[in-house]
């Protein structure tokens, strides 16, 4: 009994710190970068009510989603840990994460907190995603909360996808005539780009009817003065060179926040303030937690930027963007950004910067991009996106040049924070255990029933080897031989890769390349089957390759295969009988059949 009488005042302190807690409401959008909303500084945008919003509250103007696709980002947001530290780098993934990767929901929820979700969940790993939510559905709402309970709830509005710009019957006329509508310098002025621009701007008008609904409610039902509001988009687009691109266009976000006066502890920022520090998606779950008055958890990666355990940024802050496989087309590229300055490295530097992805070729501005490069109707950046190879490094000044068309890295000006950069990026990469350095074809087979987060390897070893593949110098040649020689088949991807990337400049390690076709990695005899072709043994890749489709193979290593064989030319050789097999194969997956449907539409 004394201890039951010793345990009730401790109950009650969790009951009354629970009820004396901000409610947090976030409201989400889809596929609209920052530069969509008149408060950014668009002339042709009407968002009355979000430009309101960001005069009540603060605007951050460097705010970053660390990727430019929903799922990989909805991943870091959620556990506060960048998809690249878990294994969820690659779009529409289940790769398993390790259990100490909690989400900031559980928190919430331990503490009191009825948490909602309506409704997009997509976090791009294994588990059910509706299940650390107390409800999660299309009719979810905090207004179900049992009496008393603080809420934290989250609106999707999926008003601006990309996919509402795909052909729709019946379209309404545009509030802006496609003639009126700026058109960015990194576009070329096509009617496509115009009416899709038209377009977008109505949805975004949409969407800020329905931000303003969804704040009235607060009013109507008077928590208003109790509830933080956020107001962000999930990454940037959606028109050409916006989402799945790793320039802002793809990457900053819009995000405005509203402290009522009785929650303003901890934040520096007074009503109408444009935050001028840099802010990124991971920093999101801490942010929040602090706002909430609850510790911050170890095995978060980000910064709380507001609430009692703000921390200040360093001196020289940055976000750490990444972009791995976007859909059905694999390649790796990351970035370092601290609002002022950006740079970008691929990984990847022989594949097109165009698309990454076949999805967005459904939108009639995309299209038009598009049959304008074929008809050789493009020059200079409007080009070069649809080309390979790409740069291997960019370097921006976003001050000078927002829309990043002026590309500084071979500027001999600027090659110390070129060469700073690099470095920082390489350490971060390293810091951050990122786990787009191991191919994603090996997952599963490599790690076990390991999480790929908690596996061990040369991550040292293989951060090293990458930079110096991508690099495309036949100097280093003799190095990314001997890495084929290496018991550690991630260090012998990174060697093949780099011989691939090199292209003719790696015909002294033909040989190499011959026995690497009987590695016991299937990504591995890929990466050799097409680097043999890019020597001029095309008969030779192409062979391997089509040899590699009989093989029983994972569904990633032959997603990987599939991004290979059209860029060999060797479609024509893959028999019917594999394309029928795999369109019956219930088990195929789902980007795999695209490709066969394809296959199978040509040859009709």
């Amino acid at each position: 009994m004394k201890r039951l009488i010793f345990l009730i005042p401790l109950l009650l302190a969790g009951l009354l710190s629970a009820a004396d807690r901000p409610n947090i409401l976030w409201i989400t959008s889809e596929d609209n970068a920052a530069q969509w909303l008149g408060c950014y500084g668009n002339a042709d945008a009407s968002t009355p009510r979000m430009d309101a919003l960001a005069e009540e509250g603060q605007l951050f103007l460097h705010a970053y989603s660390n990727a430019p696709v929903c799922a990989v980002a909805r991943s870091t947001i959620l556990n506060g840990v960048y998809a690249v530290t878990q294994g969820t780098q690659n779009m529409r993934s289940r790769h398993e994460i390790p259990g100490r990767f909690r989400s900031y929901v559980s928190y919430l929820r331990d503490a009191g907190y009825y948490c909602t979700n309506r409704s997009k969940t997509d976090y791009n790993f294994k588990g059910n995603d509706r299940a650390i939510w107390d409800e999660c559905s299309g009719k979810a709402h905090w207004k179900r909360r049992p009496e008393g309970k603080p809420f934290f709830a989250i609106f999707n509005l999926a008003t601006t996808h990309e996919s509402s710009l795909f052909p729709r019957r019946n379209e309404p006329p545009t509030r802006l005539k496609p003639s009126q509508v700026g058109i960015p310098p990194y576009l070329p002025d096509l009617p496509e780009i115009r009416s899709d621009f038209a377009r977008y701007h109505d949805r975004m008008s949409r969407l800020d009817e329905q931000v303003g609904r969804l704040l009235d409610e607060l009013d109507e039902a008077g928590v208003a003065d109790d509830t933080i509001v956020f107001y962000y988009s999930d990454h940037g687009g959606p028109t050409p060179r916006g989402k799945r691109y790793l320039k802002d266009t793809g990457v900053r976000v819009p995000m405005i926040v509203r402290i009522p006066r009785r929650w303003s502890d901890g934040n520096p920022f007074e009503p109408g303030t444009r935050v001028a520090e840099p802010v990124s998606f991971v920093d999101l779950a801490p942010t929040v937690l602090s706002l909430a008055g609850l510790p911050v958890p170890g095995h978060m990666q980000g910064r709380a930027f507001l609430g009692a355990k703000r921390r200040e940024p360093a001196e020289d802050e940055t976000e750490f963007l990444f972009a791995d496989r976007f859909d059905d087309l694999f390649g790796m590229r990351r970035g370092l950004t601290d609002g002022r300055w950006k740079y970008i490295r691929r990984f990847t530097p022989n594949l097109p910067g165009g698309p990454y992805s076949f999805y967005p070729l459904q939108m009639p501005a995309w299209q038009g991009y598009r049959k304008a490069w074929v008809d050789g109707k493009l020059s200079g950046v409007h080009r070069e996106l649809w080309e390979a190879p790409q740069a291997v490094e960019e370097l921006y000044d976003l001050e000078a040049d927002p829309w990043e068309v002026k590309d500084l890295a071979a500027d001999p000006a600027h090659s110390e924070r070129l060469a700073s950069l690099r470095a920082r990026l390489k350490r971060t990469m390293i810091g951050a255990r990122d786990t787009g350095l191991v191919p994603e074809p090996m997952f599963g087979r490599l790690n076990g029933d390991t999480p790929i987060a908690d596996f061990e390897w040369k991550v040292d070893d293989a951060a090293e080897l990458a930079f110096l593949a991508s690099e495309s110098d036949p100097a280093k040649l003799p190095r990314l031989v001997a890495a084929l020689g290496s018991d550690d088949p991630i260090l012998r991807y990174w060697g093949l890769q780099g011989l691939l990337i090199l292209g003719e400049a790696a015909a002294p390690a033909a040989e190499a390349l011959e026995k690497a076709l009987g590695d016991e990695y299937s990504v591995n005899r890929v990466v050799a089957a097409e680097a043999l072709c890019g020597l001029g043994h095309e008969a030779r890749g192409r062979q391997a390759l089509v040899e590699e489709l009989k093989r029983p193979l994972s569904e990633y290593s032959l997603q990987y295969l599939v991004n290979v064989v059209p860029r060999v030319g060797a479609e024509a050789i893959i028999p019917d009988a594999w394309i029928e097999d795999t369109l019956r194969d219930r088990s195929a997956g789902e980007y795999v059949k695209r490709f066969a449907k394809r296959l199978r539409a040509e040859r009709k």
